[in-house]
């Protein structure tokens, strides 16, 4: 079986941007002051836990750029951890 590569970062967060923006889209012409507010919560909130996933991908792959010496997988498993009890 072939390996599949990853897709690369901004393709995923730019489907990301095309999903929310669709649906922000359809309730902007509804008039639907309360689901766009509650949308643009999501997007914001959810494209945050996509970078720290991608982020940890790209740590465990060694594929991400060396930012400084607190980066590190287990600091962005920690940051999920803390984002899951905002629920």
């Amino acid at each position: 079986m072939p390996l599949v590569s990853p897709r690369a970062r901004q393709q995923i967060l730019d489907n990301l941007d095309t999903i929310y923006r669709e649906a922000y889209e359809r309730a902007k012409k509804a008039s639907d002051e309360g689901r766009m507010a509650d949308l643009d919560a999501a997007y914001q909130r959810e494209q945050l836990l996509l970078e720290v996933l991608l982020d940890i991908r790209d740590s465990l792959s060694g594929t991400a750029p060396q930012r400084d010496a607190g980066t590190h997988p287990m600091a962005a498993l920690d940051t999920i951890r803390r984002l899951t009890r905002l629920r």
